[in-house]
Parts: structure tokens; C-alpha cells; sequence
């Protein structure tokens, strides 16, 4: 209890600290924007917007691109510590829904930090409400609705090639899995990234349950899938997603999707943050497949 306090103690007057050198610092000259952004939708929005100049720090799940080498990589999103992200001298913090922890938030706006959280997106009308807000906060107006426009084009273009896929016959039946060392392959049910991406795209997501569950090699022999897609969560992705996945779970290999070699990755990207710019891109990807197999 002793060691708690003490630590509250310190975080607090660390905080106050904070406070304190940043209102002298804002009377001074402090001008620009010093950005924390957290969660991997939020900071790609950021970059899009060109607001990759203002970052100062990241969470754990974004990625940024490789010349920005002076963005502190901070925690977790949902587990994000007042300290680390003080020490950056903050003045707008960025964040989904799911940013957290409450007590961590709470610091840091009473040491002036603005913290701003933004419904996560898993529709089009959420995504674009995201970006004219962010728009705002970071005073990039015209870049939000250039990026508006462009999202917009985006899915009108998977909208034309969904109705393309529907002239031609039945939604391919697809399946995500998710790959992890040690660990049973998951396979992604409604309401789940991996699903708003499928069906973004106009495929037939099979799986019949929500969030993610283990199916065993027999399970999703008998749902036939057309098409599979596999992601592992990390950056790196399989040259082979075909072979990959046949070495790993070879009763696939009678699937229509495993005798056709019709076994995609989706990017670990696509997956994180809810429907993003990311996410639109690899439906828009998908939807170009499912044409190409429809017409085999």
C-alpha cells in the first residue's frame, strides 16, 4: 500500500511538474503542436493528413514510416504510462475509444495535455467523422478534405467492383485465419476486422460465429472455402501464403481455396485500428480479386 502511494505520490508531482514547465513554455513561444498519437487507425490518419512533423510519440501498435527515427515508441494503447508520455512535453494527445488507462488520461489533462479520444471506425460515414475532426485538432483542414475526397473515391471504385462481383455469381465463401507461433490457428468470425474487410469487399465471410475462435484442420475443411486469407500480426507477412499455410495445415490442400492456391495475406496494417486507410485499401485489393477468380 506504502510502495502504491508513494508511487502516486511521484506520477502526481511529476505531472504538476509537467504542468508547471509547460504553461511557461506556452507563454513563451510554444506555438506548434507536439502529437502523441495512440492506436494504429489514429497515427495512420495523422501521417495522411501530413501531420507527421508534430508526432513526438506513438504507441505500441503504430507504425510510422522509418525517417521519422525521433518518435518515442510508447506502450500499449489500453496500457499507456502518464510518465513516458510527460516526459515527451505533449500538447495534444490522440487516441481511439480504447486508449487508456482512465487514471493515466486523467493526468494527463490536469497537467494541460489536450487528450482527445475518437469513436473507433468501423464504418465509412465514422471513418471520414474522424478525419474532419482530426482535421481540426491538428489545423490541417485542407489536407482533411483532400483525404476525405480520396476515402470517399476509394470506396465508390470497391462499391462499382462489389456490384461487378454480384453480377457474376455467388460471394466467394472466404476464411481469415490468424496465425500465431505455438499457438492454434484463429479463425476470424463477425465483427471482427478481418470481417469488415471481407465484406467491404464484397466476399462471403463463412466462418458463422463472432470475434475469433480455434478451428480445428477438419472444421474448416468442411466449410470448402473459395478463398483464405492469413495474417500473423506482425510486419513481416509470408512470401508464400500458400505454402505457408499447406506446410502448417495440410488437409487444407482439398479446399477449393487450398487446390487453387487462392490463400492471401492481409496485412497485419489492415487489421489494427478499425476500418482505416490501410483496411480500405486491402478491401479494395480483395474486391479485385474476387472478380479475377470469378472469372477463372
Amino acid at each position: 500500500m506504502l510502495k502504491q502511494q508513494t508511487r502516486q505520490s511521484k506520477t502526481f508531482l511529476f505531472a504538476s511538474l509537467m504542468a508547471l514547465s509547460g504553461a511557461i513554455f506556452s507563454s513563451a513561444t510554444m506555438a506548434e503542436q507536439r502529437v502523441v498519437s495512440a492506436g494504429a487507425g489514429i497515427t495512420e490518419l495523422v501521417i495522411a493528413l501530413e501531420g507527421s512533423n508534430e508526432l513526438v510519440g506513438v504507441d505500441s501498435t503504430s507504425q510510422v514510416p522509418e525517417e521519422l527515427t525521433s518518435v518515442a515508441k510508447l506502450g500499449y494503447h489500453r496500457m499507456l504510462s502518464a510518465e513516458g508520455i510527460l516526459a515527451l512535453s505533449p500538447t495534444l494527445l490522440l487516441g481511439s475509444d480504447a486508449m487508456g488507462p482512465k487514471n493515466t488520461l486523467e493526468v494527463l489533462a490536469g497537467a494541460n495535455v489536450e487528450v482527445v479520444l475518437l469513436p473507433n471506425a468501423n464504418t465509412k460515414e465514422q471513418l471520414l467523422q474522424n478525419v474532419e475532426k482530426m482535421g481540426q485538432l491538428l489545423e490541417r483542414e485542407t489536407q482533411a478534405a483532400a483525404l476525405t475526397e480520396q476515402i470517399q473515391q476509394s470506396f465508390a471504385e470497391i462499391d462499382a467492383k462489389k456490384h461487378t462481383i454480384a453480377k457474376q455469381g455467388d460471394a466467394p465463401k472466404v476464411l481469415f485465419l490468424l496465425l500465431q507461433p505455438d499457438r492454434p490457428a484463429r479463425v476470424g468470425g463477425d465483427d471482427t476486422a478481418a470481417d469488415i474487410i471481407i465484406n467491404l469487399a464484397g466476399g462471403n465471410n463463412i466462418a458463422g460465429f463472432s470475434g475469433y475462435k480455434s478451428v480445428s484442420q477438419e472444421g474448416i475443411l468442411a466449410l470448402q472455402p473459395d478463398v483464405i486469407l492469413i495474417s500473423n500480426r506482425s510486419e513481416e507477412v509470408a512470401e508464400d501464403p500458400a505454402e505457408t499455410l499447406l506446410a502448417q495445415m495440410p488437409l487444407l490442400a482439398h479446399t477449393p481455396a487450398g487446390e487453387h492456391k487462392l490463400i492471401k495475406n492481409l496485412s497485419a496494417k489492415a487489421l489494427l485500428g478499425g476500418l482505416g486507410i490501410s483496411a480500405v485499401e486491402a478491401a479494395d485489393q480483395l474486391a479485385s480479386d474476387f472478380i479475377e477468380i470469378q472469372q477463372r
